[in-house]
C-alpha cells in the first residue's frame, strides 16, 4: 500500500508527488516502538528484576594480578550468565507485552538477531574488562577510573555501551 500526498508550490509553476511506502512508516514505528520498550526493560532488569546482588558482585572477569596469582580466568562466568539470563527474560515479557497491545511487525529473524546481539554484547560487556579496555584505548582512562561524588565512569559506559547495543537491537528487530 503506498500512501500519496501531492503539493503544489505558491508560484504553481511546478507541482511535486511525494510518495510515502506506508511499510516503512510501519518499520520506523515498530523500531521507535522497540527501542523506548528495550530502554525501560534494561533499566528494570539491570537495576531491579533482572539481576541479584550476588550476581553484580561475582559476574566480572578476574584482574591481571588475579588470573597470575591463580585465580581461574572464568571466574565469574556462572552469575554474569545468570544475570544475562534473567535479564533477557525481562526484555522478552516487555516486548511480548508490548507486541500483544500494539501492532508491532516482527520476524523471527528479526527477534533472533536482536537476541544475539543483546545478549553477545551485554555477556561480553559485563564482565567488565571490555568497558575498562575502551575506556582506555578512547582517550579517557581517568574517566575508567572515576568513582566519586556519586560518579562512577565504569558503570556510566557500562550503561551507554549496553544502550548502544540496545539501539542495534531495536533496529534489527524492526528492520528483518
Amino acid at each position: 500500500m503506498r500512501i500519496s500526498a501531492t503539493t503544489v508550490n505558491t508560484t504553481k509553476e511546478e507541482q511535486t508527488v511525494t510518495t510515502i511506502d506506508i511499510n516503512d512508516v510501519a518499520v520506523l514505528a515498530t523500531a521507535g516502538i522497540l527501542w523506548g520498550t528495550l530502554a525501560v526493560g534494561h533499566n528494570l532488569a539491570d537495576h531491579v528484576a533482572g539481576q541479584t546482588d550476588a550476581q553484580a558482585a561475582a559476574k566480572g572477569a578476574p584482574t591481571p594480578a588475579e588470573v597470575d596469582e591463580g585465580v581461574s580466568p572464568r571466574r565469574g562466568w556462572g552469575a554474569c550468565l545468570r544475570h544475562v539470563a534473567q535479564y533477557h527474560l525481562v526484555l522478552a515479557a516487555l516486548v511480548a507485552v508490548t507486541w500483544a497491545v500494539l501492532p508491532l511487525h516482527l520476524t523471527p529473524a528479526g527477534i533472533g538477531a536482536a537476541l544475539a546481539v543483546s545478549i553477545s554484547t551485554h555477556a561480553f560487556f559485563d564482565r567488565r574488562w571490555p568497558v575498562r579496555w575502551i575506556l582506555e584505548h578512547t582517550g579517557s582512562p581517568e574517566f575508567a577510573q572515576l568513582n566519586a561524588g556519586g560518579l562512577n565512569g565504569m558503570y556510566l559506559a557500562d550503561q551507554a555501551l549496553h544502550h548502544l547495543a540496545l539501539f542495534a537491537a531495536a533496529v534489527l528487530m524492526a528492520r528483518l
